[in-house]
């Protein structure tokens, strides 16, 4: 005998309060990015959330319950994209999603997949950072380099480069990028991706954004979240001086410096793989797809 499994659903009251209360920390997360943006100010940390990404903070007030969950009297629902109408309530659409965007999701699942069974390396000392530096001409932030520029060539010359993720040795400079243990390509990116790599942690935040409607609106915020403490590591073990912005040093050229930042780096691991486990229980909710992907995630445009 077969038993059928009923759709949980959320009666209007319901799953109204709880796209408010998401808009709120939406709103609380993003308050100090959009003031400064009214002033036209800009901010050498924050700002690479909405720049690098390109996602404006109104995506992150956008609440989905996920797939599996019937909103009861959402009319006003029924027309959004990748949603559809099931008896007298609303639910997102999966199956359409994973028609219409395959490639896509095949791939993000794929790496995502991929990225979790891996075990993480901890080894690079955000580098990444340095090696985009090296021996340039010009920085990419408008910020004083901490030791000078001969001191922060010096640091990449005393360090054996490991990073593992493409989209950060893309931007090494020239002579940087022979120094890397190994070279990266888009291609082998499943491959290489690992969770240890501050970026792979980070990039939890645009591939929540990318699976749109798959992922419950806990989890788009918590990848958020995740990404704005990663970039502060990030950004605090770089060759810039950010003192003046309230950033201390984690100085990866000294041994304690190196300590704090593994310290710091498994910690944010630790959370990256609980939400990219969350989030691919979420998104393969009844889909017995993806093995290999027939395209890459990443040549998809940020």
């Amino acid at each position: 005998m077969t038993t059928l499994l009923q759709t949980p659903a959320l009666t209007r009251i319901e799953w109204t309060a709880l796209a408010d209360a998401h808009a709120e920390r939406a709103d609380a997360l993003t308050a100090a990015h959009r003031a400064r943006a009214s002033r036209a100010e800009k901010h050498p940390v924050e700002d690479f959330l909405f720049t690098y990404y390109s996602y404006k903070p109104a995506i992150l007030r956008r609440w989905h319950p996920g797939p599996d969950i019937v909103l009861d009297d959402a009319e006003e629902r029924a027309g959004w994209r990748w949603y559809r109408t099931e008896g007298g309530g609303v639910r997102v659409d999966v199956e359409r999603f994973r028609d219409e965007r395959g490639s896509l999701y095949r791939g993000t699942v794929t790496l995502l997949r991929a990225t979790a069974d891996r075990p993480a390396q901890f080894g690079c000392f955000g580098l990444h950072e340095w090696a985009m530096a090296y021996r340039a001409d010009d920085v990419r932030h408008a910020v004083p380099l901490r030791l000078g520029r001969d001191d922060t060539d010096a640091v990449v010359d005393a360090h054996d480069l490991k990073c593992t993720h493409f989209d950060a040795f893309r931007f090494f400079t020239p002579d940087a990028v022979p120094r890397n243990r190994t070279p990266l390509t888009r291609d082998d990116q499943v491959e290489r991706e690992q969770p240890g790599c501050l970026h792979a942690g980070m990039d939890l935040y645009k591939w929540a954004v990318k699976l749109g409607p798959l992922v419950p609106g806990p989890l788009l915020l918590d990848a958020f979240e995740l990404a704005r403490d990663i970039r502060t590591l990030d950004m605090e073990a770089s060759p810039y001086d950010l003192s003046g912005w309230g950033y201390p040093a984690v100085a990866v050229e000294t041994a304690e410096g190196k300590a704090e930042y593994v310290t710091r780096q498994r910690a944010l691991s630790e959370r990256g793989q609980a939400l990219r486990r969350a989030v691919i229980a979420a998104v393969t909710s009844r889909d017995d797809t993806p093995g290999r992907a027939d395209f890459l995630p990443s040549r998809t445009v940020l």
